[in-house]
């Protein structure tokens, strides 16, 4: 009895020794739970970047529980300001950025995903935010599981009323029967054989803006869309080896519609970066310029007041623009609303149905360029090469036309 006796007195040394032997295993698996729970979503997040500016498609997976209604927060670590996003209501507040869905794609189902992108700005530094959260919850990003607490950005206040249906695709309609091709009585009305020097003269200089560099414009001789001269621009990659030909001509009082016609042709496919073949000083924009150019390998139009694009760079935007062919001429028109929003570009006569604004909002395309409402107002013409990050290239202009009328190719 004394031996049992002595058993029952050790006993209760050893429950505490049993109960953390018992409780380690749990407490051990603590940060694999931590993980798991970061694991409920994940988040991509691939930039295209350019001296001054970006665009970033982002990727948001839902592994967690099926959701009807998103939020993603992240915080940027430079000086990114976004300018527009597509497929979701994208806001800011200093480095917080909050975007939430755009009502047509609110579900989540497990496993589902949703894709939005943003456009913005950059100064000093671009780099790639490293956390992510979804409704709360940390999320995995671009492949690594988060590290620390979740942004918890507090939203700001989400439009009341949400779009509910998905985007429609704007018509695609060409017109019926294209304008004659000749120019005769128009404002600008040139094949250049009028040039009898290397370089541009009489009612044509060249011009660089901003700062000179590099880029060169020579009358040639030996490449012409028609007669025997155009004009050849060597330009070159970084903001400042831009070249452009001007136009002496005043076009402020040409309207209400521009109408603009150009042969185009040129040795290296539109970059992923930003680059700018026409710009228009614009006085509605205070001088700046309206800018027709390329960008994600695609023609698009540029304001650069507030960098908005058109379309929009998101995939489905991209995909309603067009590349521009290489190594052959192309015919390149557009027409310029001066006293409304309206805007249209063709292509060797085809509607360009990205490049197209008319006053209704179209995901995808114009939102971001109809959140100014003043019509755009050109006073000249500017046409040659300007690449705002990456990307050279060698371009001939022949038989430019400005007129108040449509002028066909």
């Amino acid at each position: 009895m004394r031996a049992s006796s002595r058993r029952l007195l050790v006993r209760p040394w050893l429950w505490p020794v049993a109960a953390v032997a018992l409780l380690l295993p749990a407490l051990v698996a603590l940060p694999a739970a931590h993980g798991a729970a970061g694991s409920g979503c994940s988040v991509g997040y691939t930039v295209n970047e350019w001296t001054g500016g970006f665009t970033a498609q982002i990727k948001v997976t839902n592994n967690g529980p099926a959701v009807n209604g998103w939020r993603v927060v992240w915080n940027y670590q430079g000086d990114q300001k976004i300018t527009s996003g597509w497929n979701a209501t994208v806001t800011q507040t200093g480095t917080a950025v909050t975007a939430a869905d755009a009502g047509y794609n609110a579900a989540l189902a497990t496993g589902g995903s949703a894709d939005f992108g943003v456009q913005g700005t950059w100064s000093s530094a671009d780099p790639t935010p490293s956390a992510f959260a979804l409704n709360g919850t940390a999320c995995t990003a671009n492949g690594t599981p988060p590290t620390s607490n979740p942004p918890t950005t507090p939203p700001t206040t989400p439009p009341t009323t949400p779009p509910t249906t998905p985007p429609t695709t704007p018509p695609t309609t060409p017109p019926t029967s294209a304008p004659p091709a000749g120019c005769s009585g128009a404002v600008i009305c040139s094949g250049f054989e009028d040039q009898t020097g290397s370089a541009p003269s009489g009612q044509w200089t060249t011009a660089a803006p901003d700062c000179s560099g590099s880029g060169t414009a020579t009358v040639d001789t030996s490449v012409a869309h028609s007669g025997s001269r155009s004009i050849r621009v060597d330009g070159h990659a970084g903001y400042c080896n831009h070249m452009f030909v001007a136009s002496t001509q005043d076009l402020s009082s040409v309207g209400p519609t521009v109408y603009v016609r150009m042969w185009v042709r040129h040795t290296t496919a539109l970059p992923t970066a930003h680059v700018a073949f026409v710009s228009m000083p614009d006085s509605s924009q205070s001088g700046k310029a309206l800018r027709i150019g390329g960008q994600n390998g695609a023609l698009q139009w540029n304001r650069e007041t507030d960098d908005a694009t058109l379309p929009a760079q998101s995939p489905a935007g991209v995909a309603l623009s067009t590349p521009l062919p290489t190594g052959s001429w192309q015919c390149l028109r557009f027409a310029i609303g001066t006293t409304s929003p309206n805007l249209e570009t063709w292509l060797n006569d085809q509607d360009v149905a990205g490049l197209r604004v008319d006053g209704v909002p179209t995901a995808d395309i114009d939102q971001q360029w109809l959140s100014r409402t003043t019509p755009p107002r050109p006073t000249a013409l500017r046409f040659g090469w300007e690449s705002y990050g990456t990307g050279d290239d060698t371009l001939w202009f022949d038989d430019v036309a400005v007129g108040t009328s449509p002028i066909g190719c």
